[in-house]
């Protein structure tokens, strides 16, 4: 089930980084949406691994975006645990070459005198 929601970005959060049971570093950021809704607008997503945050970096606060993400519940002592992983950012509301403008045929000029010396 893919999963995506509209909005703003209202804040960047602080990279956050530690180390697993097994030894391995891990790095996290996470990143709030506006989306403008009555209740609850903002949403947390977090971006976990350094490819992940990379995609960040591309976008301010302010812009404008589409997030597509998972949703993960865990259990630790008898208490649930969610995850909001966000898994592509994407820019909306952004001019850039579209299929559409691709699509319009090319315009030549023709002389005049080259229509008329047509064969048929």
């Amino acid at each position: 089930m893919s999963l995506s929601i509209k909005g703003k970005i209202s804040s960047k959060l602080s990279v956050e980084n530690g180390t697993s049971k097994a030894g391995k570093e891990w790095k996290k950021q996470s990143f709030l949406v506006d989306t403008g809704a009555q209740y609850n607008p903002e949403i947390c997503f977090q971006l976990f691994g350094e490819d992940k945050i990379a995609m960040l970096e591309h976008y301010n606060v302010g812009d404008q975006v589409e997030v597509s993400f998972n949703l993960s519940s865990r259990e630790w002592n008898g208490r649930y645990f969610h995850n909001i992983d966000a898994w592509k950012i994407e820019k909306i509301g952004v001019e850039s070459s579209t299929s559409e403008e691709m699509e319009e045929p090319p315009v030549f000029d023709t002389p005049a005198s080259a229509e008329d010396d047509l064969p048929f």
